[in-house]
């Protein structure tokens, strides 16, 4: 999953949402030197990322995608999968969705000082262009997807994949929407044991 998906499964827990959202900065351990719950923010991560690259409906995703962007394809469904969580997101909070993303980017400059260098050099760039707000539309999919496609030397061509959601829509949504029940479910479980 995506950012906001992170977020979102963080369930308005404020140290666990900022270990869930720079876990990808985290490299093996190297975060024992975080508060406690900003490490189980981290593992929290971990175990949504594992338990969604082996879903089957991820897989089914992820295989429309497979020919033309090959191991790019989970990130591009992780991206996609964001959008419709935007999209969507009154089905899944009661906040709306421009509050809540304030929210969290208030969050992030409140905790600025333990961020890591690769989230701090992201965050005005993020902030300033609103990335997570925009993943509610195709535009701003398709800016991600090209920042993304540059951060790649555009090796991954992912650029093209707005083309791929287009032409799949649908089939993505229902894809996405049945499997986020199951991602909530599990998350929960792993947030109350963790």
């Amino acid at each position: 999953m995506n950012f906001l998906a992170h977020i979102y499964l963080s369930f308005n827990d404020n140290e666990i949402t900022i270990g869930n959202f720079i876990a990808d900065s985290i490299r093996g351990n190297k975060f024992k030197h975080l508060p406690e719950r900003v490490q189980k923010g981290i593992k929290l991560h971990r175990h949504i990322d594992t338990f969604t690259d082996a879903h089957p409906t991820v897989r089914l995703s992820t295989k429309k995608l497979h020919e033309n962007y090959s191991h790019y394809s989970g990130i591009i469904v992780d991206i996609f999968y964001d959008h419709f969580l935007a999209k969507n997101w009154k089905d899944y909070s009661d906040i709306p969705l421009a509050e809540f993303v304030d929210n969290f980017y208030d969050l992030l400059e409140d905790n600025y000082a333990i961020l890591p260098d690769t989230t701090k050099h992201m965050m005005p760039y993020m902030i300033s262009d609103n990335w997570i707000l925009n993943y509610a539309n195709l535009e701003g999919i398709g800016n991600v997807l090209q920042g993304m496609n540059r951060r790649t030397k555009n090796k991954s061509k992912m650029n093209f994949a707005i083309l791929d959601l287009e032409e799949h829509y649908n089939e993505f949504e229902k894809e996405f929407t049945s499997f986020f029940q199951e991602l909530i479910d599990f998350s929960k479980q792993k947030y109350n044991s963790l």
